[in-house]
């Protein structure tokens, strides 16, 4: 078995477990802006669902890219430094989508997306496992569920505050578009794209002066225990591939975020597609975060007094398989409330997969953790996925007949059975894949 892995020492953490918060409340909030932007850039760049996607793949495919050299970055810096440069590197990117608004270029938007996503990968990268090792492994859901809250809270504040800022008026800019020459078009989408200036300048000052001051906050130097697997204390684990619970949750996670990113990033346009006016539909990803929300507070009191991180997983797992086929079998708005209820069987699956994975692994936490952070480019892969089913149903359905509007409804709604196999593989993990501790039976 493995030693706990809190090696801190420190007798009282809530001083940084408050500031671990204030970083979750910020990749919180830049991550769940993706639900505002989707629709803006779909409209700026005159784009197809498919194509708009992309906001969320140049986001999250920057997990992949950096998560391995963020881990290396990470042993040679540590968690605080590594820390205060992922703030930086975020700055950096909010700065991007200023020259982007200006050429209305989408890969400009795109390039700054993915800029921000690398700060967020070394950020992620050291803040989640230091979350994780900063107590007790039976409690390190219940703290990662405070972290979620911060998060969310902040991806509900952002999603509100940009959708207000890109999303005002856009119904009246697309009627306006569908009658007007390529002058006036051109004229009415640069001004649309210049709405995001003031916000992402204020956000690139915010990010660096953070970066800064986090140098100075006083967070304790953590490790992981080392493992101990035989009798007399020593470890037989040589290689990161001797873990296979840890490839397992790697998995998990991948499945995960990218159905916890359909849930937040479709949402809206999901609303739009079936009618309702966007000044309405801009409010919808704020329901699946405070589902969330109010999840992630019975976490943090459930868990692990009344309830264990692998009993939460499975009961999170089942509900998203339901909550899938409440989606396919209703229309309306209850269709849309059953994608916001989402966050209810979201909430708890990071809480407790983290922990679940990590559990065993000590000198290899690090790597581990940077594999699990790789795992967040499940949601640069399976929403553009749904993207691709809506638009390719969307024309079947036109073939058949049925008028666009109606056909866009319809695939729309029917695309998401993607989220079926995703809950399933994260139920089997909760049940069956966290106990996998080796490749051969003892």
């Amino acid at each position: 078995m493995a030693k706990s892995q809190n090696v801190s020492g420190a007798k009282n953490n809530l001083t940084p477990i408050l500031i671990i918060a204030g970083l979750f409340f910020i990749f919180g909030f830049v991550t769940w802006i993706n639900g505002a932007l989707i629709p803006f850039m779909k409209t700026i760049n005159e784009l197809t669902d498919a194509q708009s996607y992309l906001v969320a793949s140049a986001s999250y495919i920057s997990f992949v890219v950096m998560a391995l050299p963020a881990s290396y970055i990470l042993n040679k810096i540590g968690y605080k430094k590594g820390m205060s440069l992922g703030l930086i590197i975020m700055a950096i990117g909010a700065l991007v989508f200023i020259p982007a608004a200006e050429a209305r270029t989408y890969w400009v938007f795109l390039s700054g997306i993915f800029i921000q996503g690398i700060g967020m990968t070394i950020l992620q990268t050291a803040a989640n496992p230091y979350i994780t090792i900063l107590g007790p492994i039976e409690s390190g859901a219940k703290r990662i569920a405070i972290m979620g809250i911060a998060n969310k809270v902040a991806g509900a504040l952002g999603s509100l505050i940009f959708g207000a800022l890109l999303l005002s008026g856009i119904d009246e800019v697309k009627d306006k578009l569908s009658s007007a020459s390529i002058e006036e078009k051109g004229h009415l989408l640069d001004t649309m794209a210049d709405s995001v200036f003031t916000p992402y300048l204020v956000m690139a000052i915010i990010l660096f002066i953070l970066g800064v001051l986090i140098r100075k906050a006083p967070l304790p130097h953590v490790e992981a225990a080392e493992v101990e697997d035989t009798k007399d204390g020593t470890t037989t684990k040589t290689s990161i591939f001797q873990f296979p619970h840890l490839w397992l949750g790697v998995l998990t996670l991948f499945v995960y975020v990218g159905a916890e990113v359909i849930a937040g990033d479709t949402i809206i346009a999901y609303g739009i597609s079936l009618g309702f006016p966007a000044t309405d539909a801009k409010f919808f990803t704020t329901l699946t975060l405070l589902a969330m929300v109010c999840t992630y507070g019975l976490g943090v009191i459930l868990i692990p007094k009344y309830l264990t991180q692998g009993t939460a997983l499975k009961i999170s797992a089942t509900l998203g398989v339901i909550y899938s086929i409440c989606i396919l079998c209703t229309t309306g708005f209850t269709s849309i409330l059953f994608v916001a209820a989402l966050g209810i069987s979201n909430a708890l699956v990071w809480p407790a997969v983290w922990p679940l994975t990590l559990e065993g692994l000590g000198k290899f936490t690090k790597t581990g953790s940077a594999l699990l952070i790789m795992a967040i480019s499940g949601g640069a892969i399976i929403p553009p996925l749904y993207g691709r089913m809506v638009d390719a149903n969307k024309e079947e359905l036109i073939t058949s007949g049925i008028n666009e509007v109606d056909a866009l409804a319809t695939a729309s709604t029917h695309s998401y059975w993607l989220l079926i196999p995703c809950y399933a593989l994260i139920l089997f993990f909760a049940m069956r894949g966290h106990k996998y501790k080796s490749w051969t039976r003892k």
